[in-house]
């Protein structure tokens, strides 16, 4: 009897400069190894350092041959900010799910006035995502203690569809991120695993 293979499960993690975008792709993908198979990471910064976009995609399972996820194919999207996530909705499966930050952060071109920041932007990304979750983390995380844990929020929700156990994720933060961090970015984690709100 022909064995069939478990799927290779494709993230997207996207987001600006500053966010912790690459952070949350190195979380994952340690959690991910943690589940045995192959983990491949692919990163890519634009002017992260000014707000830029930062992209992370993660790919994990029994057999995986290259880092990077084709348009359509993102089993998930997790957003650290909402333009952002709906720039990259065109790499979302048509039964995959985006996770977003409700957060703008505008970029360069809005600031000078080169470009348009949607007000819609949470509508347009429900109009093309099958399944949207929209979570405010920045001020999840400002109740844990600090704002910039907004990602590990956003982890922490993500977690509760991938399938790779809480107590991994823990552990995994535990040896990535600073020591003197550690609480917080754990309490932030926990408070977006526990999120109901979908």
């Amino acid at each position: 009897m022909k064995q069939v293979s478990k799927p290779v499960t494709n993230v997207l993690l996207v987001g600006v400069g500053g966010q912790g975008t690459v952070l949350a792709g190195k979380v994952l993908s340690e959690a991910a190894l943690h589940q045995g198979g192959e983990v491949k990471l692919s990163e890519i910064h634009g002017m992260s350092q000014r707000g830029g976009s930062v992209v992370t995609q993660v790919r994990f399972g029994p057999k995986v041959y290259s880092p990077i996820i084709k348009k359509g194919e993102a089993d998930l999207i997790v957003a650290f900010e909402k333009m952002e996530g709906l720039r990259w909705i065109p790499f979302l499966s048509p039964s995959g799910r985006i996770i977003v930050n409700d957060r703008a952060i505008e970029p360069m071109p809005v600031i000078i006035g080169a470009a348009r920041y949607f007000p819609d932007v949470i509508d347009r990304i429900k109009r093309r995502a099958k399944e949207t979750i929209v979570v405010n983390a920045s001020d999840m995380a400002m109740e844990c203690g600090n704002i910039k844990a907004a990602n590990m929020v956003m982890m922490g929700v993500a977690a509760k569809f991938l399938k790779i156990r809480k107590e991994i994720w823990l552990e995994v933060l535990a040896k990535t991120v600073p020591q003197r961090t550690l609480e917080v970015n754990q309490k932030a984690f926990l408070a977006g695993f526990a999120y109901e709100g979908f």
